[in-house]
């Protein structure tokens, strides 16, 4: 004899994958019935012309849906479709008084597909917000920091870029001076912003912010990384030069070394990233004025006057270095200045004599001598 088989319910099978979606996609089963509930409604409404007001319920273990008109009890019928008459009202449950509302049972010809397809559509509209709301939650962790992409299209005013799951954009003002792309590239960038979108999140990268920098020196470095190297600050004019400060706080270890690396390795890598921009490796130091004459370098500094109040800093250059402390266009001044927050007054030696200050121990510390950054 055969065994019977199991009858097919697709109620109950429909219940457990609920179930399921709650297990696996984190959606709460409580919420997916209530925007399957208030789907129904409007199904039921544009289904059958229906403007009456109405309840759609499913039954969370069983799946069984369940509608109700919603109307008033009144002595004399004026709107079917929201009201019912006291002598109908009390067929129901004689307690019923005018005013009163109650729920009246309706069983309309063919719901259960139209229910099905909406119920369905519910689920799969939950499930991608879902899966775009773990990959938002997921890249929010990512700001400010740096990920690989893979260029996907090129246009006027920015590019469109594959971040595994999600996609990037990086704008036109974002890209270092002068670089170009093509669909398929590798670049490294920066995480500026996440945004929620309809088409789900989308990432707004960079690759001439500060932090790019850091982050690159974090994966180049191990003694960064491990905190023994620290980089203290970062001065950057993208596509031309930027100055990095570090400091270590073991003796043993030059920082200036540790970022350059052996023979220049760990900092070309770098710099290759970036397109062949200059970076000035610089020990920061605790006294600002030794600090501000290694942020000049290349240039080589006689003196510092510092004035802690104003935190400004008057200082002295040989002659011949006063162009090469300036930098073209005053971009070594500039760069200095944003990597030490002091402003600086560069003189020459000749300037100060002019001045009528011989004697340079009048205007500041004794004669600094910087050693000259690692420079790429």
């Amino acid at each position: 004899m055969k065994k019977k088989t199991e009858e097919y319910d697709p109620q109950a099978e429909f219940v457990q994958a609920l179930d399921a979606l709650e297990k696996e996609k984190g959606i709460s089963k409580a919420s997916l019935l209530d925007a399957i509930e208030n789907a129904l409604v409007s199904a039921y409404k544009k289904n059958y012309n229906n403007s009456g007001n109405v309840r759609v319920t499913m039954n969370g273990d069983t799946g069984e849906i369940g509608v109700y008109a919603i109307k008033k009890v009144v002595e004399e019928l004026d709107n079917p479709a929201e009201e019912i008459e006291l002598a109908d009202a009390w067929k129901i449950a004689n307690y019923y008084q005018p005013g009163d509302i109650l729920e009246v049972p309706i069983e309309p010809k063919n719901f259960g597909r139209i229910a099905a397809q909406s119920a369905k559509q519910v689920v799969v509209q939950r499930i991608r917000e879902a899966e775009r709301g773990m990959i938002y939650n997921e890249l929010s962790e990512k700001e400010n920091e740096v990920l690989t992409a893979i260029v996907q299209q090129v246009e006027k005013n920015g590019v469109y870029l594959e971040l595994g799951r999600s996609e990037g954009f990086m704008y036109a003002s974002e890209f270092i001076p002068g670089e170009t792309f093509a669909p398929g590239d590798r670049i490294k960038v920066y995480v500026l912003e996440v945004l929620k979108t309809g088409k789900g999140p989308q990432v707004l990268v960079s690759r001439t912010h500060p932090g790019l920098i850091k982050r690159l020196f974090e994966f180049e470095v191990p003694e960064i990384l491990s905190g023994v190297v620290t980089i203290k600050s970062i001065a950057r004019e993208a596509g031309s030069r930027s100055k990095i400060a570090v400091y270590s706080s073991d003796l043993q270890v030059d920082p200036v070394g540790a970022c350059v690396g052996q023979r220049g390795i760990r900092i070309e890598r770098i710099v290759s990233e970036l397109r062949g921009e200059k970076i000035d490796v610089i020990e920061w130091n605790s006294d600002p004025a030794v600090f501000i004459a290694n942020a000049l370098s290349p240039a080589r500094v006689l003196m510092a006057q510092i004035n802690e109040e104003e935190k400004s800093a008057r200082v002295i250059v040989p002659d011949s270095q006063l162009s090469l402390a300036i930098g073209k266009e005053g971009q070594n001044a500039r760069l200095a200045f944003k990597l030490t927050g002091w402003k600086i007054d560069i003189k020459s030696h000749s300037q100060c004599i002019e001045a009528g200050v011989e004697d340079f121990s009048e205007a500041g510390p004794e004669a600094l001598e910087p050693e000259a950054p690692e420079e790429m």
